[in-house]
């Protein structure tokens, strides 16, 4: 996710458990050649930086021309990652004016030379995302899926609504059956999981290998440990507001770069007042989702959107939890669980 899953986010997911694959918000391919032939480490390739303990970690990539593709993804092999994705199925329109995300899907002559051009130049695994189509008369799902096997690509993942439905309506998992159907690689599903019974239900109606969580990881950084217990034992701990307290400002604390170092010494990191309002800017974000569904949020996210610096931010959040924790009745030992599915 675009202005999200940067490597302090993935840290916290990796934190919480049971995540099978970490993978970056999606970048450029001609953001990151360009900074290579400037040899500048610039805000571009940032976005690459990642810790050890965020392996199996995989590179997302999106841009229009095969070469380019190519050699971004040879800086990707290089840098270490354990994989390259492609993106074909963003559907944000400064991207798709570019021919990039799920723009390609209009042009499969495109796709493929993408992906040969790619699969040739890099020695790990690669794989793609994309849609079922440009809208619901252009459907290329299955061309996408047998084309990507053809290519040599270990896995696909697809989000199954189209780039014209944007994230409206449901997605179609009819079109994941479907799909898995029709290739031997291992097909990912994505789309409306917001919880580990519809990610077994995606599972059991799909036959997909495995499931693709994006937007409900924000809002529920637990839900990859939330799955994992589910799956074990048929219930899942629903996370207290002490919790909920503690995990936003371990966040904003490596947010704000008290513990937060990284290993990717060829990257700059540093940047001073682009990276402080850079954190201040995730801070907001990440209050946007992780606060709905806490007692008086909204009072919070008002205190945060605000404030301009991240020691604001976190004296914001610490007097906010210490209000709302104070003289109620202590969550700590309560565990809500949910039922078994049917």
């Amino acid at each position: 996710m675009a202005g999200v899953t940067d490597t302090v986010f993935r840290q916290l997911i990796r934190q919480q458990g049971s995540c099978g694959l970490l993978m970056t918000e999606f970048t450029s391919s001609h953001g990151i050649v360009a900074s290579v032939k400037a040899n500048k480490a610039i805000k571009t390739k940032r976005y690459l930086a990642f810790e050890p303990q965020e392996r199996p970690i995989s590179a997302q990539l999106f841009g229009s021309d095969p070469q380019v593709m190519a050699d971004a993804a040879r800086v990707c092999e290089d840098l270490g990652f354990d994989i390259v994705d492609i993106n074909f199925g963003c559907p944000v329109k400064k991207v798709v004016r570019c021919n990039g995300g799920s723009g390609c899907l209009r042009d499969l002559p495109l796709v493929e030379s993408i992906l040969k051009a790619v699969r040739a130049a890099i020695k790990i695994p690669l794989t793609c995302k994309f849609r079922s189509g440009w809208n619901d008369r252009e459907l290329v799902y299955k061309q996408m899926g047998r084309m990507s096997e053809d290519c040599g690509l270990a896995a696909v993942a697809l989000h199954p609504r189209t780039r014209e439905q944007g994230y409206a309506g449901f997605a179609n998992w009819t079109h994941i059956a479907e799909l898995k159907a029709h290739v031997k690689i291992p097909v990912i599903g994505n789309g409306d999981v917001n919880s580990p019974e519809d990610a077994y239900r995606m599972v059991a109606e799909t036959a997909c290998n495995a499931v693709m969580i994006g937007r409900c990881a924000s809002a529920n950084p637990w839900i990859f440990r939330q799955i994992a217990e589910y799956s074990a034992t048929g219930h899942y701990a629903q996370p207290t507001e002490r919790m909920r307290y503690e995990l936003m400002r371990k966040y904003f604390e490596m947010l704000a770069g008290r513990h937060h170092t990284v290993v990717n010494r060829d990257i700059d990191f540093s940047g001073g007042t682009e990276v402080a309002l850079d954190a201040v800017g995730k801070m907001k974000q990440f209050a946007t989702y992780f606060t709905h569904g806490i007692r008086h949020g909204s009072k919070l996210r008002s205190a945060i959107y605000t404030s301009r610096d991240p020691g604001t931010i976190l004296d914001q959040v610490d007097r906010f939890f210490e209000e709302l924790l104070h003289g109620a009745p202590s969550q700590d030992d309560e565990t809500i669980e949910e039922p078994v599915a049917a």
